[in-house]
């Protein structure tokens, strides 16, 4: 891949804390123009990845470019090219949010007409609304994530770093920042380095996904591929009457490479769930003694995923840490 298409890189990255390695030997490539989603569980080292890329921290070894300029030597030119929208928005809730934008477009050289102007634009573009002139303290958790996102967009960077930027918001606040982001990307080809412990956020916005565990990368590719390669599709059946019949007789059919579950509850392990629900219904309504109440598919998810390559599923993997998944508590590490 030629230089001039990447937009971040991360070379065998290390972060030590003490004994602990946080970031353990990371590895990644995203191009420009993508949205990249890093998930993983609270404490696995997604933030203090993006604390590294964002210069706010300096690897313990390895070497990190964002932008084509390295974190640790040119840290000047990664910020100049970089926004970033950390998990708990640096604020001043006495300030309204014309105030705050100004003030940022400043520390970024801009002349005021430039950011009288920059300002502008990001109001189309990041939905702000009439709250613009309005004291922080009077925003909604909402309406701070998007005006953090807008402070993050004043200089127009390459790169946009999002650290979890939905924890703790209402689903109607989330959809917000999602279409957001989706915006950026598609209207500015703006690159994104996201950074999420949700499930859906990653498979909704990320064209890529790298799944972090324990500070290593433990799998990376695009959300439709690492779900096709831990295996099936699943299609769960609840039986009245002979289940056992009824089992018998689904072993027999071809398209069926596993039947797991006892009683009234099977669940069929299948290559192409679409196809095999309507010979599996079928087969089904041939048995006597046999009904079916309710027959279901569900397609291989990103915790399915986590699952596979862990051993655990995402969200027990954060309870364990004593947080959930919605939780408002930054990364142990």
């Amino acid at each position: 891949m030629a230089l001039s298409e990447v937009a971040i890189s991360a070379d065998g990255v290390v972060r030590r804390f003490g004994e602990v390695n946080a970031v353990d030997g990371v590895s990644l490539t995203v191009q420009r123009g993508e949205i990249y989603g890093f998930l993983g569980p609270n404490g696995a080292g997604k933030s203090t990845l993006t604390r590294i890329l964002c210069t706010l921290l300096k690897p313990s070894a390895g070497r990190a470019t964002v932008a084509g300029y390295d974190v640790d030597t040119e840290p000047g030119q990664v910020r100049l090219r970089a926004g970033v929208a950390l998990q708990e928005a640096a604020l001043d809730e006495q300030q309204t949010g014309a105030e705050m934008l100004a003030l940022q477009g400043r520390f970024y050289g801009l002349s005021k007409k430039a950011t009288k102007s920059r300002v502008s634009e990001l109001t189309e573009l990041v939905d702000i609304g009439d709250a613009l002139n309005r004291r922080i303290s009077t925003y909604s958790g909402g309406m701070k994530r998007r005006l953090d996102l807008a402070l993050a967009l004043v200089h127009d960077p390459e790169v946009l770093f999002l650290d979890e930027p939905t924890t703790g918001l209402d689903p109607v606040s989330r959809a917000k920042v999602w279409h957001e982001v989706r915006r950026l990307n598609d209207e500015l080809g703006m690159t994104v380095f996201l950074t999420t412990q949700y499930l859906e956020e990653a498979d909704e916005l990320a064209d890529r996904v790298g799944i972090i565990n324990k500070g290593k990368l433990v799998a990376e590719g695009t959300p439709i591929d690492l779900k096709r390669a831990i295996g099936t599709d699943v299609v769960t059946v609840t039986l009245g009457g002979d289940a056992l019949k009824a089992r018998q007789t689904l072993e027999k059919l071809d398209l069926v490479e596993r039947i797991d579950g006892s009683g009234e509850t099977l669940t069929l392990s299948v290559s192409d769930g679409p196809s095999a629900i309507s010979p599996i219904a079928v087969t089904l309504a041939q048995v006597s003694d046999v009904e079916v109440l309710e027959l279901s598919l569900r397609r291989p998810s990103l915790d399915d995923v986590f699952l596979s390559v862990t051993g655990e599923h995402i969200t027990d993997s954060s309870s364990t840490l004593g947080t959930s998944v919605s939780s408002h508590s930054q990364e142990s590490s």
